[in-house]
């Protein structure tokens, strides 16, 4: 454990980041599960609004950090990829 004023401010706000990241996380994956689970549904357009809000979360994320851009752009494409297929 350190011993330094500094440092311990530094660990306390590495676990505050730490259970935040895992909260945004937590609703990214909500929010897509609502979405595949509206997709699993025949109407389409039940799923088109959790798509887009699951895009903005992902969007979100990718801004403030919590996920690399590249994953961000790796999941919305599947997801939506997922609606295009269902859709033909």
């Amino acid at each position: 454990m350190a011993n330094i004023k500094s440092a311990l401010k530094r660990a306390q706000i590495a676990r505050i980041r730490t259970t935040k990241n895992a909260a945004y996380k937590s609703m990214m994956k909500t929010a897509i599960r609502r979405f595949e689970t509206a997709l699993k549904g025949n109407v389409l357009d039940d799923a088109k609004e959790p798509l887009q809000k699951a895009l903005r979360l992902i969007d979100k994320m990718s801004s403030k950090g919590i996920i690399h851009k590249n994953n961000a752009a790796r999941k919305k494409s599947r997801l939506t990829r997922q609606l295009n297929k269902k859709a033909v």
